[in-house]
């Protein structure tokens, strides 16, 4: 009797249990201790306990017409699409989150998750960078676009990790031309004097230095005023640039010389991509892979489109000789194929 009392006492201590842990919610938990979804990019459980939901912020410098801010929607809609909704994208364009140097330091930091940041400014923090601004190395944006696949290219991504920084991928939009304010430029002997506005990069600023010009490394939002008020006397920018920020109001020429191709970084922020189960992962590569042909490909298609633009809106184009900058070329390559092996590595495999 003793012991049928000592078993019938446990099996109502185990109802009771089973009763209280049923009461607590004791089905499968979310054991993520990621902060509430308010906050940029953080996972919060999702109706479906085992996907989490984001809500992630990307920055980027130029205007809304742009071809980074096209591409930038482009990964938005394809994340939206390929996580089955649990993944939004919130754009900040035209520097709005502040300079490169701001949005480097936040997306570092975690509290934006992505960014559009030009190899030009990430040259001066990652050496490796330079490589994409060497003279002439690709014929066309579908070579460049060809490029951004090979092992080197993938290297110079992965030198960003060091920064908290995780390399996805390369945007282009469009190759470098010359702006200039009211000198037609036809030889490169003939910027001697002139100041221009140039990305704050070492090796765009000595590829000008070179020609006799000087530099200016004023923020895209100041330049229009700049030249208008003859600060600077011309610029290097990309077409699709002159025309979303109207620079055809202040400048008479346009030299297409297409000297350089002008990558952006799509980067995100290591501390937040970290913390992400690899599906998640896996969905964002693809989703900017993605963005990355459309923005080469739509951009490629526009160049004829973008000169008449210009020329309609008053402005002289024109193309020079690249022949002309050879000595430019080989002063690059001697200079900075020694600084770094990745530079020399991708000379090596893209010069032909």
């Amino acid at each position: 009797m003793k012991r049928f009392k000592k078993w019938g006492a446990s099996l109502i201590s185990v109802s009771l249990l089973v009763l209280m842990t049923t009461a607590c919610g004791g089905g499968a938990t979310n054991t993520s201790s990621q902060p509430a979804p308010s906050q940029p990019g953080d996972a919060a459980p999702s109706t479906d306990a085992a996907k989490p939901t984001y809500n992630f912020k990307l920055a980027h410098i130029t205007p809304p017409t742009h071809m980074w801010h096209l591409a930038a929607e482009k990964f938005r809609d394809e994340l939206d699409q390929r996580s089955g909704g649990r993944m939004k994208l919130e754009i900040y364009p035209s520097s709005q989150l502040g300079t490169e140097a701001d949005m480097v330091q936040q997306i570092a930091s975690g509290s934006v998750d992505f960014g559009f940041i030009t190899a030009a400014y990430l040259s001066s923090r990652a050496p490796s960078y330079a490589a994409w601004l060497a003279p002439y190395a690709f014929k066309d944006l579908d070579e460049a676009n060809k490029a951004r696949k090979e092992e080197v290219s993938k290297k110079i991504l992965g030198t960003l990790e060091e920064q908290g920084l995780i390399g996805l991928d390369y945007f282009f939009a469009g190759q470098r031309v010359m702006l200039f304010k009211d000198k037609e430029v036809l030889k490169p002997e003939d910027m001697v004097g002139l100041k221009l506005r140039v990305p704050p990069s070492p090796p765009l600023t000595d590829f000008y230095k070179s020609a006799g010009a000087a530099t200016e490394g004023l923020p895209l939002p100041e330049v229009y005023s700049a030249v208008q008020t003859g600060v600077i006397d011309g610029m290097d920018m990309d077409l699709d640039a002159a025309i979303s920020n109207k620079y055809y109001e202040v400048v008479k020429y346009g030299a297409v010389t297409n000297h350089m191709v002008w990558p952006a970084v799509a980067m995100a922020s290591k501390v937040n991509f970290d913390k992400m189960p690899e599906e998640d992962k896996q969905i964002i590569r693809e989703a900017i892979d993605a963005a990355a042909n459309f923005s080469a490909t739509t951009r490629a298609g526009q160049e004829e489109e973008f000169k008449k633009t210009l020329s309609d809106n008053g402005m002289k184009i024109y193309e020079i000789d690249s022949k002309l900058f050879e000595p430019y070329m080989k002063q690059f390559d001697e200079k900075y194929g020694p600084t770094d092996p990745l530079i020399k590595e991708f000379l090596d495999t893209f010069r032909k």
